[in-house]
């Protein structure tokens, strides 16, 4: 007998693939970053849920995606936000039960979320569906970090430490990876995406619906220290960023913009500050 309800996605999926070198050919096993949509609806005292954005995710910690989302696009103080939970509309097909959360605040948000903020993003960009160029640039800030920095020498082993706590990495080599850090190099929270954006929606998120703050003293992420993930960082209260990869002109000019200490090409040799 089988069920019409769905099965909630999994972070992997195995596919059985060709592997040919120039000596063999075989058919192993393999193991994929699972990529879905996530809607993100948003409902308030006197008003019924409605959707704001949709995104291509790893399925897991979407709630936690929900709340970041918001309060990195200044849409809810993390306060504001009273419960996450998956839509239970009975037109919802079983493809989409564990594809769309609702998340309800107890207030009004903190601006429109209009047609300014409805729209879908890839996996690849934090900013898709903002219409114009000085929307992609009004990044919402929370009060500026004033409490200590890691040092260089933190600062240089911080990428270590994240790949060591990124289990899905080691599994599909397809997911990108935020993690929290104190000043002293402690990470407080790790959380991992096939979209770097959303895997730092994720690490504020799982600090916000844990009653915690999400500003700390540092940021790290695995890849490049894009436009977008210094704008989240700064709409956090984050310290400093630290990037594996390039940060790009832009988020440079941001950061120094908003006093976040940007860091790119970290490794155990050598780290570059941009501001």
């Amino acid at each position: 007998m089988t069920s019409d309800r769905a099965r909630r996605p999994g972070p992997t999926v195995r596919v059985r693939v060709h592997e040919i070198t120039p000596s063999a050919a075989r058919r192993p096993e393999d193991r994929l970053a699972t990529e879905e949509p996530l809607e993100i609806r948003l409902a308030w005292p006197g008003a019924a849920a409605r959707r704001v954005w949709v995104t291509m995710r790893t399925p897991g910690h979407d709630f936690e995606l929900a709340a970041g989302w918001l309060v990195h696009e200044g849409l809810a103080s993390p306060a504001a936000i009273h419960g996450v939970a998956y839509c239970t509309d009975a037109d919802l097909t079983p493809e989409q039960e564990f594809n769309v959360v609702t998340v309800t605040l107890t207030s009004p948000p903190a601006r429109d979320p209009g047609h300014r903020h409805v729209g879908s993003g890839s996996s690849a960009c934090g900013v898709c569906g903002k219409d114009s160029v000085s929307a992609a640039l009004a990044a919402p800030a929370a009060t500026p970090w004033t409490g200590a920095l890691p040092s260089p020498d933190v600062v240089r082993g911080l990428p270590d430490l994240l790949r060591s706590q990124q289990p899905l990495f080691s599994r599909t080599g397809g997911v990108h990876a935020a993690g929290l850090a104190t000043a002293a190099g402690s990470l407080l929270v790790v959380r991992e995406d096939v979209g770097r954006h959303n895997a730092v929606d994720k690490v504020t998120g799982a600090r916000v619906l844990a009653g915690s703050s999400p500003a700390e003293a540092c940021l790290v992420v695995s890849g490049r220290a894009g436009f977008e993930l210094v704008q989240k960082a700064v709409a956090a209260g984050i310290g400093s960023l630290v990037a594996v990869g390039a940060p790009t002109s832009l988020s440079v000019r941001l950061a120094a913009d908003a006093g976040l200490v940007l860091y790119g090409f970290t490794s155990t040799e050598r780290c570059v500050r941009y501001t």
